[in-house]
């Protein structure tokens, strides 16, 4: 098999959050005895040791089976775990959309400039299951215009320089999403992709992002502190993220924000909501969207 068949093939694969860590069977319990204590007892008593460290044998491979089998599933396959205890959305199912005939996955050895080949308008998360689409997103033919974009960022001067620092580094398209779920919250994204990865690295390493807060303001928030919470697991090799939440006393709504850098395409994602803004769905949507672009 080629690397670029391989490759292809793993990019044809559904893509899905990462499973829960369960916790595992306990095994035979020490000083199960295998043999017994003392020689001279009565074969009796050997027989019965034997009979029950084979019993406890026997329950704790079905026990490793039976956990095997959880961890190979899903939550929603199971009674009790199903998406809507810990605040996770119901996606559709994801797949990454096809490559052009002859075009290598964007991280590939083959690919040296990192260029998504795939439609970029296909590479953004759909919405999940009974979300209410933002018809503002959708722009013209699939491509947002960047003013529309800039429209998140609040100042007048932020919008000014946001778009000139774009502009310098080779902002070639926008493709977009947005929808509001049902507790209220509203979620955009956006991928903006560059002429060369070199760029979109530039750009999102020295103009969009410090360390504790993101450079630009976008509307409905002040002050940002780095989100700290995602876990480890969640990271891809090929995708830099940096996820930021509004910090107390914030308004009407909190809002959060991510950006991501991967290859030639920026992700912006920003999420609010009245109240205060879930950090479950948040994570949920900046990993599916990591996935999709890695």
């Amino acid at each position: 098999m080629t690397e670029q068949t391989q490759q292809t093939e793993e990019r044809q694969a559904p893509v899905s959050t990462p499973p829960d860590m369960l916790p595992a069977v306990p095994a035979v319990p020490e000083g199960t005895p295998l043999v017994p204590p003392t020689a001279g007892k009565d074969r009796r008593v050997l027989r019965a040791v034997l009979r029950w460290t084979a019993v406890a044998v026997v329950f704790a491979a079905v026990g490793t089976a039976a956990a095997y089998g959880i961890t190979r599933q899903e939550r929603t396959d199971l009674p009790g775990l199903a998406t809507e205890s810990d605040g996770r959305w119901d996606y559709p199912e994801i797949v990454r959309p096809p490559l052009p005939a002859g075009s290598p996955a964007p991280f590939a050895e083959a690919n040296g400039a990192a260029t998504h080949h795939a439609d970029l308008r296909a590479l953004v998360l759909p919405a999940p299951e009974g979300a209410k689409a933002d018809e503002a997103l959708r722009g013209k033919g699939g491509w947002l215009a960047t003013d529309r974009f800039l429209a998140e960022f609040t100042s007048k001067e932020d919008r000014k320089a946001a778009g000139q620092v774009m502009t310098d580094n080779g902002l070639r398209h926008i493709a977009a999403r947005g929808w509001t779920t049902q507790d209220g919250t509203h979620t955009r994204i956006y991928l903006l992709r560059f002429d060369t990865a070199a760029a979109a690295d530039e750009l999102y390493a020295t103009e969009l992002i410090h360390y504790d807060s993101p450079t630009y303001a976008v509307r409905g928030a002040e002050e940002f502190d780095r989100d700290e919470d995602f876990p480890e697991k969640t990271e891809f090799a090929h995708v830099t993220r940096a996820p930021y939440v509004e910090t107390e006393p914030y308004g009407a709504e909190q809002v959060r924000q991510a950006y991501l850098s991967a290859g030639d395409t920026v992700a912006v994602i920003v999420q609010s909501r009245k109240g205060t803004a879930g950090a479950v769905p948040f994570q949920q949507t900046v990993v599916l969207q990591s996935q999709l672009l890695s």
